[in-house]
C-alpha cells in the first residue's frame, strides 16, 4: 500500500496552497482515550496545525480533535500536542531538512491504517505570493483544456 493511502479521516488542503512538498513522511500518533474514537468519527481539523522537533522527538502541535459525544469526564483536551512515532533515521533526516531556512514539517492527511491512526507529514517550503498565483493560473489553464476537449468529444 502507498504511503498517504487508508481510509482518509482528514486533509489539509491549504497546505498544499501555501507550501510547496518535497518530500513526504508517515507517522504513527501517539492518542490518548477517546481520541482515536473522535478521528474515526471524523471530528478533526489540521488546518493551523504543524509538526516540529524537540530534543530527539517529534511532535505535532495544534491539531484540533474534538472531543467524544459519548465520552466521560475523561475527554481529552481537543488541542493538546501529540508525540509522533517515525524512526531515528526519519527524525534525523527531519531534523536537519527542518532546520534550513524556510522549511517547516506540514500534516498533510489523517488517515486509519491497519486500525491504527496515520498522519502523513510533509517536509515543505513556503511559497512566495507569486508563486500561490502561478499555481492558481496554471489550475485554471488546465482545467479550461479539459473543459474544452470534453465539450469537443461532446460533438
Amino acid at each position: 500500500m502507498p504511503k498517504g493511502e487508508g481510509s482518509l479521516v482528514a486533509q489539509n488542503k491549504k497546505a498544499r496552497h501555501d507550501y510547496s512538498v518535497e518530500e513526504t513522511f508517515e507517522a504513527g500518533l501517539v492518542l490518548k482515550g477517546t481520541e482515536i474514537k473522535a478521528i474515526r468519527a471524523g471530528r478533526v481539523n489540521l488546518k493551523d496545525s504543524f509538526a516540529r522537533i524537540e530534543s530527539g522527538e517529534a511532535f505535532l502541535h495544534n491539531m484540533h480533535i474534538s472531543p467524544y459525544e459519548q465520552g466521560n469526564i475523561h475527554n481529552h483536551e481537543p488541542l493538546r500536542t501529540r508525540k509522533l512515532l517515525l524512526r531515528r533515521k526519519q527524525i534525523n533526516q527531519l531534523t536537519g531538512a527542518a532546520q534550513q531556512q524556510g522549511y517547516a514539517l506540514v500534516p498533510l492527511k489523517l488517515y486509519i491504517k491497519n486500525g491504527y491512526a496515520k498522519v502523513l507529514l510533509g517536509l515543505a517550503k513556503g511559497k512566495k505570493q507569486h508563486d500561490k498565483r502561478e499555481t492558481l493560473k496554471r489550475k485554471e489553464a488546465k482545467r479550461d483544456i479539459e473543459r474544452a476537449f470534453k465539450e469537443r468529444q461532446m460533438s
